[in-house]
């Protein structure tokens, strides 16, 4: 057995998860992955527009995505602690 993780890539996303929380793999031109996790705006011509919590608009080519997924809703913010 080799000692090297082997990741499975899957796409399990589709038009229908629009307005839903996901976390998409891309690959970069150089080759490396990025990862892009917010809410799926719209999957339109081959290009999806991902909203990330910071309200930026990501557009990602359908033909790099590597891999994809529905995820839970970002948690609410916690509250600050009181001291005392």
């Amino acid at each position: 057995m080799s000692g090297r993780f082997a990741a499975r890539l899957v796409v399990s996303i589709s038009d229908a998860d629009v307005g839903r929380r996901i976390s998409l793999r891309r690959r970069l031109p150089t080759g490396e992955y990025s990862d892009v996790v917010g809410v799926l705006e719209s999957w339109s011509g081959g290009i999806l527009s991902v909203r990330r919590r910071n309200g930026e608009l990501v557009e990602v080519p359908e033909k790099i995505m590597v891999a994809a997924k529905v995820v839970p809703p970002q948690p609410p913010p916690r509250r600050p602690r009181r001291e005392g």
